[in-house]
């Protein structure tokens, strides 16, 4: 199986040691399942690889897009993870959840006035700034304050991941941050250091996401060190922080490769200690963020089977009772998924389909050329798997589909985390 969350007992798919069909018969579907075991093993793996190779100091950061709800947030503070976010939903949720803000990072291109004085009023400990539009925003908000806010600056560093083109984010032409190359880097560095409410601690960055490529952030690495030496030279300034961002790619399909996170972050930390001893300079306190490495294989998603159609000669259907409201990543990006028939693991499976979503919209796929058994039918349950990033962040309420729960798996119990949506959550705020 492509996770060690996932075995087969008597011919039934089990996630998190439980078994999906009576999960499936008590919750209905479409359900999302959380292994909340393996989020917390996860957090430690990622805690314990940056204490080893970075230094206590250094702390990695749940990025809270990749899946957001009271629960994850419990969980991150309970594993004692920062997080950065990147709205004030985000932001509300979090606060909602008890997790202590003086730890969170707020992203995103376009944060408005509200977000700055929203993040603000709540005690937000630091702004990742894209460009000086931001900057001067919070520069007058922190004034109005009488508070000095602490801030990052988010650069590209020209790093293609070779990853798919529309989650590529550290290319010069990337509609994130301030590139190093065109020297915008540069301007709004002193920019920034200029602004008497605003204190700049570092720079981040952020080169894509689903990276499997062996020296993508070790490269990123090299450019932003070089980049903070040039800074001290040329202006005296030692940046304390560098954040790498986040990306580490996961397994959705047996061919894609599998990561160890203890290796590769050892991997960056000898680069970036190199880096430094040639450049003469100390090294920085290293922030990386990861999100989809955390949650995606901790998540699986059961639909139950509706119809299936069969066009002779052309293509197979299996129609499911979710689609691109819970899942849309195929319809964006073609992802990649395993789908399984998880009542049926025992039966050979000699049926190429497509599994396709109950949406009025020909893009509402889940997967194509899946094989399933022959007698897949009307009532099964298929579990697609490592659904736990990018999910239910991105779930929609399209033609009215209600969103499905989350129910969270541990240490052989399971409980809802986020229950699912009624027609009355439909209607809520209409008038």
């Amino acid at each position: 199986m492509i996770c060690d969350n996932i075995t087969i007992e008597n011919g039934i798919l089990y996630f998190a040691g439980q078994d999906t069909t009576r999960l499936a018969e008590t919750y209905g579907t479409p359900l999302y399942l959380m292994d909340e075991d393996k989020i917390r093993e996860k957090c430690r793996v990622y805690k314990h690889a940056f204490e080893t190779h970075f230094g206590p100091s250094a702390q990695p950061l749940y990025a809270s897009k990749a899946n957001s709800f009271k629960r994850i947030y419990e969980i991150m503070k309970e594993e004692g993870m920062g997080i950065d976010v990147v709205s004030s939903g985000e932001i509300y949720t979090a606060l909602r959840a008890g997790f202590d803000l003086s730890h969170a990072y707020f992203h995103s291109n376009n944060k408005t006035d509200e977000d700055i004085r929203y993040a603000m009023e709540n005690g937000v400990g630091y702004f990742v700034a894209d460009n000086a539009e931001e900057v001067k925003a919070v520069e007058a908000e922190a004034a109005r304050r009488g508070i000095c806010q602490k801030l990052l600056l988010r650069l590209t560093p020209g790093i293609d991941p070779h990853t798919y083109e529309a989650i590529a984010t550290g290319k010069v032409d990337s509609k994130f941050g301030s590139a190093i190359e065109t020297g915008q880097a540069e301007e709004i560095t002193v920019f920034t250091l200029a602004q008497p409410h605003v204190e700049l601690v570092g720079f981040h960055c952020h080169v894509g996401s689903q990276v499997f490529g062996e020296d993508i952030f070790e490269r990123a690495a090299v450019v932003m060190l070089e980049f903070m030496a040039k800074m001290k030279e040329k202006y005296g300034f030692s940046a304390p922080m560098l954040d790498l961002g986040g990306g580490y790619g996961v397994r959705y399909v047996a061919r894609d490769p599998y990561l160890d996170i203890e290796t590769k972050v050892g991997q960056v930390a000898a680069v970036i200690r190199g880096t430094c001893e040639r450049l003469h300079m100390a090294v920085p306190e290293i922030h990386m963020e990861p999100g989809r490495s955390i949650v995606a294989d901790a998540g699986m998603t059961l639909y139950t089977v509706g119809t299936v159609k069969k066009i002779p000669g052309y293509k197979n259907y299996v129609s499911i009772d979710g689609g691109m409201t819970d899942n849309p990543r195929f319809a964006l990006y073609g992802s990649d998924y395993t789908c399984l028939p998880a009542n049926k693991m025992d039966e050979a499976r000699d049926f190429t389909c497509s599994v396709v979503g109950r949406c009025c919209e020909s893009g509402d796929i889940i997967q194509e050329h899946v094989m399933m058994p022959s007698s897949i039918g009307r009532g099964d349950i298929v579990a697609v798997c490592t659904t736990g990033a990018y999910n239910y962040s991105m779930a929609s309420n399209y033609n009215r589909l209600c969103r499905p729960p989350i129910v969270m798996l541990s240490g052989g119990k399971h409980y809802v985390a986020v229950r699912r949506e009624s027609f009355e959550d439909l209607c809520r705020n209409d008038v």
